[in-house]
C-alpha cells in the first residue's frame, strides 16, 4: 500500500504496485544478472579441433583410373582364390560336427588324434584351440540319422582311457549339422549377400540417380570380394557369424556411400556452375574428417575384439576390420569416380 499526494494538500491511499519500472542502469543490470554470455560470444569462445583441416583439397578423382584398375586386379585375384582354394567353411555350411574339448594337463594335437584313431571317425581333424595346449577343436563327419549323444559318449570313453579322473578333460561344446542342411545354408547365405548388394544399389539409384546406384553396386561388390579374399588367405572359419559380419560390411559401406553422394548433390546445388569433378573432390574432402573418425573409432573396438575376445569371435572381428577398411576406401575411390564416369552433372544436382 502506498500514500500518494494529490493537488490541494490532500492525500489518498493507493493499493497495488507500479506496472512499470524506470530503465535505470541498476534495473538493467538486475535483469541481465544470471544470464550467460550472448550466443555469438559463446560460440566464439568454443574451439574445436579438426582431424582434417577444412582447407584440405586432395584430388581424389584425379587418379581414379589407377585406383579402379588396381581394385579390379584385386577383385579378380579374390575370385581366383575363391574358386581354386575356397573358403574354410564352418560346420554351419559344410555339415559335420565340431567338438571343443579342454584337458586338465597340456597335450598335443597328434596325441589326441592317436587316442581317437580307433573310433573310425570320418575326416577327423584335431586343431589346437588356444596357446596353452589344453583346449582342442575336434572336427569330423557323422552319418545321417546317427545320434550325437552316442558319439559324445564314445569319444568321452576313448579320452578317459588316457586322461583319468573327474577333471581329466571336459567337453565344452558340441555342434552338429547334417551335410544337406549345411549345403542349403551355404547357398542361402551367398544369395543373401548378393540380394542385399543389389537392393542397396537399387535404393541409392532411386534416392539419387542411376549412376549413383551403379557406383554403389560396384563398390559393394568390391568390398565383398576383397573381404572374401582375405578370409580365404587367413583360413578363418566362414560360418553363420561370419556371414552376419559380411552383411554388416554391406550396410556400413552403403551408409558411407550415401553420405558422400548426398554431399555431392548439396555442393552442386550451392554451386550450379561448378565442374562435376571439382564438386566430387570438395564433397569428399568435406566429409573426410567424419569418415575417418567414424571408421577409426569402430576399428579400435574391432581390433580389441580380435586380440582379446578369443578365437570364437576372431573371424567375426577380422571380417569387420577388413570390410570396414575396404568399405571406406571404395566410397572414396570407387563409388564417386564411377559417378563421374557415368553421369551428367545436371541430373546429379536435380
Amino acid at each position: 500500500m502506498a500514500v500518494v499526494r494529490v493537488s490541494g494538500g490532500c492525500y489518498r491511499e493507493q493499493t497495488g504496485y507500479s506496472m512499470a519500472e524506470p530503465q535505470t542502469k541498476t534495473s538493467t543490470a538486475r535483469k541481465t544478472a544470471g544470464k550467460g554470455p550472448e550466443p555469438q560470444a559463446a560460440a566464439q569462445n568454443l574451439h574445436f579441433r579438426e582431424l582434417v583441416p577444412p582447407t584440405m583439397n586432395i584430388d581424389f578423382v584425379g587418379k581414379r583410373y589407377a585406383f579402379i584398375i588396381g581394385s579390379s586386379i584385386l577383385n579378380v585375384l579374390a575370385i581366383v582364390l575363391f574358386v581354386t582354394i575356397g573358403l574354410n567353411y564352418g560346420v554351419d555350411f559344410r555339415g559335420g560336427t565340431d567338438m571343443r574339448v579342454r584337458f586338465a594337463d597340456p597335450t598335443t594335437a597328434s596325441a589326441v588324434r592317436d587316442e581317437l584313431s580307433g573310433l573310425s571317425l570320418r575326416d577327423l581333424a584335431v586343431q589346437d584351440f588356444g596357446s596353452t595346449g589344453k583346449e582342442f577343436l575336434l572336427r569330423f563327419e557323422i552319418d545321417e540319422g546317427e545320434q550325437m549323444s552316442s558319439i559324445t559318449q564314445t569319444i568321452s570313453g576313448a579320452l578317459a582311457k588316457t586322461h583319468t579322473g573327474d577333471k581329466g578333460f571336459e567337453i565344452l561344446s558340441t555342434e552338429s549339422v547334417g551335410p544337406k542342411v549345411g549345403a542349403q545354408l551355404r547357398q542361402q547365405g551367398l544369395m543373401a549377400v548378393a540380394f542385399a548388394t543389389i537392393c542397396m544399389g537399387i535404393y541409392i539409384a532411386l534416392r539419387f540417380q542411376w549412376s549413383f546406384g551403379i557406383g554403389a553396386v560396384v563398390a559393394l561388390a568390391h568390398d565383398v570380394l576383397i573381404t572374401i579374399g582375405a578370409l580365404v588367405l587367413t583360413r578363418l572359419a566362414f560360418d553363420l557369424t561370419t556371414l552376419a559380419a559380411l552383411l554388416t560390411v554391406v550396410g556400413f559401406s552403403v551408409h558411407d556411400t550415401i553420405i558422400v553422394s548426398d554431399r555431392i548433390r548439396e555442393t552442386l546445388r550451392r554451386n550450379p556452375k561448378m565442374d562435376l569433378a571439382d564438386a566430387i573432390n570438395r564433397s569428399i574432402n568435406e566429409t573426410l574428417s567424419r569418415t575417418l573418425l567414424t571408421t577409426g573409432t569402430v576399428l579400435l573396438v574391432l581390433v580389441a575384439m580380435a586380440l582379446f575376445a578369443g578365437s570364437t569371435l576372431r573371424p567375426f572381428a577380422v571380417t569387420l576390420i577388413v570390410g570396414f577398411i575396404t568399405g571406406t576406401y571404395s566410397s572414396i575411390y570407387i563409388a564417386a569416380p564411377i559417378v563421374l564416369l557415368w553421369t551428367d552433372r545436371s541430373k546429379v544436382a536435380a
